[in-house]
């Protein structure tokens, strides 16, 4: 009765106040569809953990490796057996090597986008961007996130959001596109969160009431009129009102849902749990995955990080300030990977989620065959490697051979609009379905096939 009357109040709010109801209750989001209902029709997956590597993995170090290549292509990391037979990984990579049962290699993906703006886009997507410019600039003509058309075709309906991002906006200079609705409208875009999961401030605070604010005061309109006027400034430096208008009434049940609320507190995990996955901002990101598709929510995108490379950065790994590659993938990239990857695969497995959840680990491209005169890989789109974990795909499977210094498919070539049709698919949702661009034009949301040979 409580929630009928505060929806009912704010039909009668005026839209600056409704506005401004929304800034008071969202945090970076276009808040999202909270209603009942059933699971799409034919889906083999009810969730997604987007595993987004910015800077674009190296796949001769970790899931296409060739030990037999000329020296100037192999590097100096070892190949090792891993529990899927035929598969091998990285040294550098033991844990993830025994979760391998449970996974598919794709290692022939390709396209032409050599800078991380297009490419990104087109990652992020599934759709090539009109040029491959790292000028490229977000816009609302550009195509919407993988997420976002879920939300639009197969939105939640468990009271959870279908659709969170964390814990960056990334970007190569300017914002890379993709990572929002765009022309979708702004009601499906992400619950974006920036702040950091691994510091022991982490939270929602836009999500609660104060202190003194019971559902009773919410359903009065007085009460509501100055909760509204107090918290007005957040308008001025947040996102939230963004598309607000569009679904106010949902603002304040997600407001006032203390699941939401329950999702985003890692505090409630115990401490060895938070210390399996390593206390940084990765690890904490992908537990935070776990804890939101285990609450209901459909799609996360979880980028590793906002920078495309260095020390502690992404995976661009030409060279930085004269070191070598072979350091930043020791100390950091190999070693964040395998804590993380295999503890996100074995928990949700051993909480039953992951029969239901599919885990795609992946860049923007790969790295070049031959290492160059810094002692690094350069940008190399034609042939590049994802992994593909859990649901929906099958286990212990390699898909598509590169060549013998991995740089041109051999067999089964696959462009990230597979992928898109192939996680669209997945979800119960047709691939040729289409949607209206900005000039109006009815354009299908993914422009590739879904992937058959990797398909459970």
């Amino acid at each position: 009765m409580i929630q009928r009357n505060a929806q009912h109040l704010l039909h009668k709010l005026s839209r600056r106040a409704v506005l401004r109801a929304g800034g008071a209750g969202l945090l970076g989001v276009a808040a999202p569809r909270l209603l009942a209902g059933e699971r799409a029709r034919g889906a083999r997956v009810d969730h997604v953990i987007f595993l987004h590597q910015w800077g674009g993995p190296a796949q001769h170090e970790t899931f296409d490796m060739k030990p037999n290549a000329p020296a100037e292509v192999r590097n100096i990391f070892k190949p090792i057996p891993s529990s899927a037979p035929g598969i091998q990984v990285c040294e550098m990579l033991p844990q993830t090597a025994k979760i391998m049962h449970k996974a598919c290699v794709v290692r022939t993906i390709q396209h032409t986008m050599k800078n991380h703006a297009s490419a990104g886009y087109y990652s992020l997507s599934g759709h090539a961007p009109p040029t491959d410019d790292q000028r490229l600039r977000d816009s609302t003509d550009l195509y919407p996130a993988y997420g976002s058309v879920v939300d639009r075709f197969a939105p939640n309906t468990n009271g959870m959001p279908t659709f969170v991002a964390f814990p960056h906006v990334i970007r190569d200079g300017s914002i890379t596109p993709g990572q929002h609705a765009s022309f979708l409208g702004k009601i499906h875009s992400p619950l974006l969160v920036t702040q950091d999961p691994n510091s022991p401030s982490f939270g929602l605070p836009e999500l609660k009431l104060p202190a003194s604010v019971t559902p009773d005061r919410m359903a009065n309109r007085k009460e509501m009129l100055k909760i509204i006027d107090e918290q007005s400034r957040l308008l001025e430096h947040s996102t939230i009102a963004q598309g607000i208008d569009q679904t106010y009434q949902r603002a304040l049940a997600m407001l006032t849902t203390p699941r939401v609320k329950q999702a985003f507190d890692l505090s409630a995990e115990k401490p060895a749990v938070r210390d399996r996955y390593g206390r940084t901002t990765y690890g904490q990101s992908c537990l935070l995955a776990r804890r939101l598709i285990e609450s209901g929510v459909k799609f996360v995108n979880v980028y590793l990080s906002d920078s495309i490379g260095g020390d502690t950065g992404g995976w661009d790994v030409h060279g930085f300030n004269g070191k070598p590659m072979n350091p930043i993938l020791k100390n950091h990239l190999l070693p964040i990977t395998d804590r993380t990857l295999p503890t996100l695969i074995q928990e949700l497995d051993e909480r039953g989620l992951l029969d239901r959840t599919l885990v795609l680990w992946m860049g923007e491209f790969g790295r070049t065959p031959r290492i160059n005169k810094e002692a690094g890989r350069d940008h190399w789109p034609q042939c590049y490697t994802a992994l593909f974990a859990g649901a929906g795909v099958k286990h212990g499977h390699i898909h598509g051979t590169s060549d013998k210094i991995g740089a041109f498919p051999l067999q089964d070539p696959v462009k990230p609009d597979d992928i898109a049709a192939t996680l669209f698919a997945l979800l119960g949702i047709d691939p040729a379905t289409e949607v209206r661009d900005p000039l109006n034009r009815p354009l299908p949301i993914a422009a590739g096939e879904p992937i058959r040979g990797i398909m459970a």
